[in-house]
């Protein structure tokens, strides 16, 4: 629908048309793992330019390397102001960001890096996803001081649950005193809302990048707004100042 819409505006003669997808669908789809495969993430990009899109507007891609798959500019925003602001008004001092694999610990950093006044550590979980697989993941170690600590499991979506869970499992095994999991894109596909709901994860903090369905929702779910991120963004982009200036150059990754 909205490669329609786009469509129907580049038709009516529109001087520039902007996509905005704060969720970049088959973003993890960006290479071929295996033989045979599609690069779906790619496919996307030309189906928006084909349509009409001169310029995407995203938040929180799987990988920054999808930027380079447009020919036109990509204004590359992030959600973690608002997590981090969540994690201001709710969590106490001395708390650990969670990176639960080893390709999201700049991202952990950087959100650390925000809290330092709450004396913020960083530590990440060493996983191994079996082969042929694209949902299934497992937990294997920790590397970081968690005991005794709040630990926030920082990524950028959350699917069907597995891998957040037996991530929430092996930090508590590690004696972690409480764990939330934080995501902007809660896709929650198949037995994600019930592996969420049975897990000893007592917070799950999302974004509304993505609609979340009234039967899905669950009392440890708590939903924030991206609405002024979008906002300010569209604003810039407009009025041709900088996007990246609102986050001080950290939306580039």
């Amino acid at each position: 629908e909205q490669l329609i819409m786009i469509d129907a505006a580049y038709r009516a003669s529109a001087k520039r048309v902007t996509a905005v997808c704060p969720f970049y669908g088959y973003a993890r789809q960006d290479r071929k793992a295996e033989g045979r495969e599609p690069i779906t993430a790619r496919l996307i990009a030309d189906m928006f330019k084909a349509a009409g899109s001169k310029r995407m507007v995203s938040i929180d891609l799987h990988s920054g390397q999808i930027q380079g798959f447009f020919e036109g500019p990509v204004d590359h925003l992030t959600a973690i102001p608002v997590l981090e602001q969540y994690v201001r008004d709710n969590a106490r001092e001395g708390l650990v960001i969670v990176s639960p694999d080893a390709g999201r610990v700049k991202v952990a950093e950087r959100f650390a890096q925000h809290l330092t006044d709450m004396s913020a550590d960083v530590a990440f979980i060493n996983k191994r996803r079996p082969k042929n697989t694209t949902n299934i993941a497992e937990a294997k170690e920790v590397i970081g001081d968690v005991e005794g600590r709040l630990c926030i499991l920082a990524d950028d979506m959350i699917d069907t649950g597995g891998t957040i869970c037996s991530a929430a499992e092996l930090l508590y095994a590690r004696g972690a005193k409480e764990v939330w999991a934080m995501a902007t894109h809660g896709v929650l596909s198949g037995p994600a809302v019930e592996r969420l709901n049975k897990s000893r994860i007592s917070r799950v903090v999302l974004t509304n990048t993505l609609p979340l369905a009234p039967e899905k929702r669950i009392a440890k779910f708590e939903i924030l707004s991206v609405a002024k991120i979008l906002a300010d963004a569209l604003s810039a982009v407009f009025e041709d100042t900088s996007v990246s200036d609102l986050f001080g150059g950290e939306n580039q990754s």
